[in-house]
């Protein structure tokens, strides 16, 4: 088969070179590697992957790390998330940002020398505002949780208030750190009840807590519990009609078949950049989101700082520049909205490459791929005695709910001894049990992954 891009796949060129070389066929040029690992072409019927489709590079991927597992034990990717989430990080990602340009100048200090990463940065804020609809994007924070702790100061800038409502399952670390973050400003959170049946936010307890001296509703979208809420417009609409900011915080990737915040409403939008290329990292480096609608107090009060273009004084040629950097390294001194940002630089490349990389398309099927996953999961666990899969009954992606017929802590320990990292325990958090845990799926779960799971937790259930 010819391919357009590759002119030596024409084949009586491929005739000529093999027999300047002196081979017969493709074939033999590979005659130094064992039968046993070789994927021929007579085998190709014989593989899960299919006949005579090419393969994905996660499936290459895959395929090398079974053979390996003949020597060594098999690795199973972590069913865990919660906040940050096992997703599978393309090579051409650390190819271009392991380059000298980015990598050792991840910082645009003397900004507008700096025309090639001032232009990668501002080419992240555009892709991102275009995901979520929302108008003006920095870039960029540390994590979700950093960006959570600075909106809600900014909230407090904006509204002059200190109070805000949050679900009361919402992200405990996330919840540890906006805490932090407002405690010395004498700033309160205040949790509103979440149906225990769905896991939506409860609409009549948010009634009856929201008031005049509210700065902001926070609403996770989807939960931490993994359920994407259906009060989400009306949450907006109430915060609204109270003069409250609504801030929403998002999981980027289901923002592809979700709608995303700015057609919700949505003041600031926040989120935890983790999932578009970065992989797990040991716990970082992250990337904290952080997006607004277009007003001029809400721009000015952003943390961090915003790439712009403009043109060259003669208009002949673009030219990028940094239009806002509040910053106390920078201009605004005790002024400054924020001192962090720095080293997210890079993180923020790597995103704009994973987006661009993907496309409008690749996104959505991606999406979709990871529901399909997480739904085959969660019904596959349904099946095991004893176990409520999902245990919150609302719509879901990545992560989900399960209830355990023991102690969730016990089933983990069990698991990990076999090899598989399974979960968050939530016991203590909000109304959960402790034979509660908080499960998760994304593309890199294979069905056999999925399948060995669930026989493990049967076997130990059945003990």
């Amino acid at each position: 088969m010819t391919h357009p891009w590759i002119p030596n796949s024409v084949e009586y060129i491929k005739k000529e070179m093999l027999k300047v070389i002196g081979v017969d066929s493709v074939e033999e040029l590979y005659s130094d590697i064992p039968e046993s690992i070789r994927i021929s072409r007579d085998k190709w019927d014989m593989l899960p992957i299919g006949f005579g489709r090419s393969l994905s590079e996660i499936e290459v991927y895959r395929h090398m790390e079974d053979l390996f597992s003949r020597i060594s034990s098999p690795r199973i990717p972590p069913f865990m998330g919660g906040g940050v989430w096992p997703h599978y990080v393309p090579e051409a990602i650390k190819s271009i940002i392991f380059r000298g340009e980015f990598l050792t100048a991840y910082t645009p200090y003397q900004a507008e020398i700096s025309q090639g990463l001032m232009q990668a940065l501002f080419e992240y804020q555009s892709l991102v505002a275009e995901l979520l609809e929302m108008e003006v994007v920095n870039c960029s924070m540390y994590d979700w949780s950093s960006a959570l702790g600075e909106s809600l100061l900014m909230a407090m800038r904006v509204t002059g208030r200190k109070k805000f409502l949050v679900p009361e399952t919402m992200n405990p670390m996330h919840k540890s750190v906006a805490e932090t973050y407002i405690w010395p400003h004498n700033g309160r959170i205040i949790d509103v009840s979440v149906d225990r049946e769905t896991g939506y936010i409860d609409t009549r307890d948010l009634e009856s807590k929201i008031s005049d001296d509210i700065a902001a509703v926070y609403i996770e979208y989807p939960h931490f519990t993994g359920v994407v809420d259906v009060n989400v417009d009306y949450i907006g609409e109430l915060a609204h009609r109270f003069k409250a900011l609504y801030i929403m915080g998002v999981e980027p990737i289901s923002m592809a078949i979700l709608k995303p915040p700015g057609a919700l409403g949505a003041d600031i939008a926040i989120g935890e950049g983790q999932p578009l290329g970065l992989g797990l990292n040991y716990g970082g480096p992250y990337l904290g989101i952080f997006a607004t609608r277009w007003d001029r107090e809400l721009v000015r009060q952003m943390p961090g700082r915003i790439i712009g273009l403009t043109t060259t004084i003669d208009g002949s040629e673009k030219a990028f520049a940094m239009i806002l950097q509040t910053r106390e390294q920078h201009i605004r001194r005790a002024k400054a909205t924020s001192n962090i940002t720095t080293n997210e630089a890079l993180m923020a490349i790597a995103s704009a490459v994973y987006i661009s990389l993907l496309g409008r398309d690749g996104l959505i099927e991606l999406a979709k791929h990871i529901w399909y996953k997480s739904h085959y999961a969660a019904k596959r666990l349904s099946e095991l005695r004893g176990v409520e899969s999902p245990l919150l009954k609302g719509e879901f992606i990545i992560d989900f709910t399960v209830r355990l017929p023991v102690s969730a802590n016990i089933i983990r320990s069990k698991l990990k001894e076999r090899g598989i990292i399974a979960g968050i325990p939530l016991g203590g958090h909000a109304w959960f049990r402790d034979s509660d845990i908080l499960m998760t799926v994304t593309e890199v779960h294979s069905k056999s992954d999925i399948d060995m799971l669930v026989e493990a937790i049967k076997t130990i259930i059945e003990v």
